[in-house]
């Protein structure tokens, strides 16, 4: 074999290597039940906050200890341990992303993402309100008609 060839596959298997490397970080979502069945790999779970469940948090005894349930959207629930500190509107946002392992029946989580996605609706009577507020001054309504004077 000439040089170039073994330089060449010595290239292709860095570059393979490299792609297999990649791919181990690669996830999908997951439910909770798949979850489980996974148990002790890393996932990511869409679910929402289980406000009927109290949320074990308090700053002042661990402030990188919160304890809450989650229920995906078949709604299954588990309980998730996440030891950093509870993220900003926590308790408002409407779906959360999870990022952890399944350990028994517990969620060991890594991170959390939170959606809010009614921050984002384009909702013309909120928007009105919030330039209301802003301004201090009605907003001036929509003329049907328009009407000349000469």
């Amino acid at each position: 074999m000439k040089k170039i060839h073994i330089i060449i596959l010595g290239a292709i298997a860095v570059i393979i290597a490299g792609l297999l490397t990649m791919m181990k970080d690669l996830t999908t979502y997951d439910s909770i039940a798949s979850a489980r069945q996974k148990e002790g790999k890393y996932v990511h779970l869409i679910a929402r906050l289980d406000k009927t469940k109290p949320i074990e948090y308090d700053p002042v005894k661990d402030p990188n200890y919160l304890s809450f349930y989650a229920v995906d959207s078949l709604g299954n629930g588990t309980k998730v341990i996440y030891l950093n500190s509870k993220p900003t509107e926590f308790e408002h946002s409407e779906r959360i992303v999870l990022k952890g392992r399944m350990q028994g029946e517990v969620f060991a989580c890594k991170e959390i993402l939170l959606k809010c996605p009614s921050k984002y609706k384009d909702d013309p009577a909120q928007q009105k309100k919030n330039l209301e507020q802003t301004t201090g001054e009605p907003t001036a309504q929509p003329v049907s008609k328009v009407e000349k004077s000469y």
